[in-house]
């Protein structure tokens, strides 16, 4: 008995211990509150999640037993409150997840997802806790509210209300068993993208190389060298596919590439074509659980397009608006091909992207390689990261000391115009083996005042995959690139000013199709002379961009706008099928084609489907919202219509804009922030204009 009594005393206290060396069990205790990343190992996560998983659960215990009647404060701003412990490891992990995984972390996030996915649940469905929620709102004067109380509230309400809170019986039990299954399905759907995406390596030799910039080859030269091999190595990481895929004059390799890149995931180990048919059906079964006939129109319930027929409206709006166009578009590039090759081409999907290049080229005398060189990164951020100088004064300093997840990864402290730290913002731009494809916001603290009325700045990271530096050149952007820098910062400014009470309604957390405001808007101004003279600077000669080339940048700013937007429509279509299914799908590939046939640019290529890799709608929190790109972009154009009137750095149209729009996060209704910004409702006339859809009025 003795030895099982110091048996069990010592593995207390090497748990204890430890507990107490776990960076992530107390505030970091860092200048700025910064995360202390050189401290934190992957063993670190796991123990710290249950902590805090613990340490919530007796929060609730404290709120749901406490015999004092439901208010506001002791119940709705106490839960508001609950896990900070919890909180502060999520926010590292899940970006870390994304950018820097392992096997380790995913083998430790595939066993915590359903543990997170259960508590999240037992939250939802706790029945006392609902009952004192449901008295606060139903009983409180809620005049004597403010605005941000107000929302809290409501969507204190409706979150519960939305997940299940007033289920009964067996209902509760199968609202349980239905959420831990999606979680573990989204979960694995991501990790086979990424999984996949790394397996996949063309080599090739020199003679076929036909058509490729110097830069390419010399990167795929460096990415050979780097697997300790001769020769030329190709993936389908985007700096390498999309590049390959643009300029590449074999055909045959271009559509070898094409299949490779559209079949991912549809076979073998990693497919995701049963996985993904699970989720759309078992989010269909727990939105007809909750009374819905539809995944869509629950989700869309609570977004500012509100129902399905809304999101088709626009969609059915823009088709009709851009499909002419679209096609007048393709017989134009069609017609040039064949004069081009000389014989009647018939354009396919691995063509598209080479021939409306050489088009471009062509009619513009414009394409990316004789961009690249007044886009050299450091440049670029300068003027990205002056962009809000302009806008708003605020300043980027860049921060050596403070720790950073991965050596590519750099930290700026952001300070206002009053001297104020804002924020912190780290910028993470290459692609690797660890870190998932595309681009993304995130942040590893949101803004927040907390119980003591201090405010809480956030820490926001900005993550990208661009074209990295070679043995002889810098990191040189494509126009894409940047573009894709200047969305993503914008998101990051949304999280950076923001000024809330409340971290679940602070910075980013708004209703899906207002979320991609703030980072559209700021993709308009890339065309803007006045902006692009501020950066773009050759980075040998350090002379800015011609007038000539700013001019060629802005006439062809409409040129394939039209088929840009089909292509578009054809993923908003692609996700809004999956989620008003009322039965099981059983053939996704056919599927596939039904959803988008009214939008289909090219000819069906057998065992080429998106829907495997659409991360954004099966594991990326996109599912019935990915028509908010379009939904977005009609408010972007309007608001960026504003300030083309007032001048595109008025100061006083920028003060609006921040205190209207960015620094409110989501404390009121998107709508009504921003008829306050802009003077009325959103119209689709300023984007049809801006595409050349429509004649501009002047």
């Amino acid at each position: 008995m003795k030895k099982i009594i110091l048996a069990l005393v010592l593995i207390l206290s090497l748990q204890t211990m430890a507990n107490s060396q776990n960076i992530f069990l107390s505030e970091f205790k860092t200048t700025n509150g910064a995360v202390p990343f050189d401290k934190i190992t992957n063993s670190d996560f796991e123990p710290a999640i249950l902590k805090g998983i613990e340490e919530q659960t007796q929060e609730i215990n404290t709120i749901v037993n406490q015999r004092s009647i439901a208010t506001f404060e002791n119940t709705i701003v106490a839960l508001e409150r609950s896990g900070k412990t919890l909180n502060r490891v999520l926010g590292v992990f899940y970006p870390y997840i994304s950018a820097n995984s392992n096997d380790e972390l995913m083998e430790i996030s595939t066993k915590i997802s359903p543990i997170l996915s259960a508590h999240s649940t037992s939250i939802s469905l706790n029945e006392k806790l609902w009952e004192r929620i449901k008295f606060v709102y139903d009983h409180i004067d809620k005049s004597t509210l403010d605005k941000e109380d107000l929302m809290l509230l409501n969507e204190t309400y409706l979150s519960f209300a939305r997940s299940g809170a007033n289920l009964e019986g067996e209902d509760r039990e199968k609202y349980r068993t239905l959420s831990n299954e999606i979680s573990m399905l989204t979960l694995k759907f991501g990790q086979n993208v990424l999984k996949e995406l790394n397996t996949y390596e063309v080599w090739l030799e020199k003679n076929d190389l036909e058509g490729l910039p110097e830069d390419v080859v010399e990167a795929a030269q460096l990415a050979a060298k780097e697997k300790g091999k001769e020769g030329y190595l190709f993936t389908m990481a985007a700096p390498s596919y999309r590049p390959f895929m643009q300029y590449s004059s074999r055909r045959d390799l271009r559509e070898k590439m094409y299949k490779i890149y559209n079949s991912r995931n549809t076979k073998g180990e990693y497919s995701n074509v049963e996985v993904m048919a699970q989720i759309a059906d078992k989010r269909r079964q727990l939105a007809n659980l909750l009374g819905y006939s539809t995944f869509a129109e629950y989700k869309l319930s609570h977004t500012m397009a509100q129902t399905p027929a809304n999101v088709y409206n626009l969609l059915n709006n823009l088709r009709d608006a851009y499909l002419p166009a679209q096609k007048k578009e393709m017989k134009e590039l069609e017609k040039f091909a064949s004069e081009m090759e000389g014989k009647k081409i018939k354009i396919e999907a691995w063509d598209y992207s080479y021939y409306f290049n050489k088009m471009k080229d062509n009619k513009f005398d414009l394409n990316d390689e004789m961009l690249r060189p007044y886009f050299e990164l450091n440049n670029v951020i300068e003027g990205v990261f002056g962009l809000a100088t302009k806008l708003f004064g605020i300043k980027f300093i860049e921060n050596h000391d403070a720790q950073v997840f991965n050596p590519e990864v750099q930290a700026f402290n952001v300070i206002d115009t009053d001297g104020k730290f804002i924020g912190m913002i780290y910028t993470d731009f290459f692609p690797r083996a660890s870190k998932r494809s595309g681009a993304w916001m995130t942040d590893f603290r949101a803004q927040y005042v907390d119980a003591e009325g201090k405010d809480i700045r956030p820490l926001v990271s900005l993550t990208m995959n661009f074209t990295k530096p070679t043995g002889s050149k810098p990191s040189l952007l494509t126009f894409d690139e940047v573009e894709t820098f200047l969305h993503e910062f914008g998101h990051g400014l949304h999280g950076l000013l923001s000024q809330v009470k409340y971290s679940s309604l602070s910075g980013t957390s708004v209703y899906r199709d207002f979320v991609e405001l703030p980072s559209q808007f700021n993709e308009n101004y890339l065309i803007e002379k006045e902006f692009l003279d501020s950066f773009a600077k050759h980075y040998i000669t350090g002379e800015p961009m011609p007038q000539e080339l700013i001019n060629k940048i802005i006439a062809s700013a409409q040129f394939g706008a039209a088929y840009a937007c089909v292509r578009q429509l054809s993923f908003g279509y692609m996700d809004m099928a999956w989620h008003t299914i009322t039965k099981p799908v059983t053939d996704v590939f056919e599927f596939e084609l039904n959803a988008i046939k009214d939008v289909q640019s090219f000819n069906p290529v057998e065992g080429c489907v998106m829907c495997p890799q659409f991360s954004h709608i099966f594991s990326g929190g996109y599912a019935a919202g990915y028509y908010s790109y379009k939904w977005a972009e009609v408010l972007d154009a309007d608001a960026f219509a504003k300030f083309k009137e007032d001048g595109i750095f008025n100061q006083e149209t920028a003060k609006s804009y921040r205190e209207n729009i960015l620094s409110k996060g989501g404390t009121e209704n998107p709508m009504e922030l921003y008829k306050k910004f802009r003077g009325h409702e959103p119209k689709i006339d300023a984007l049809l204009m801006r595409d050349g859809i429509k004649k501009s009025k002047k």
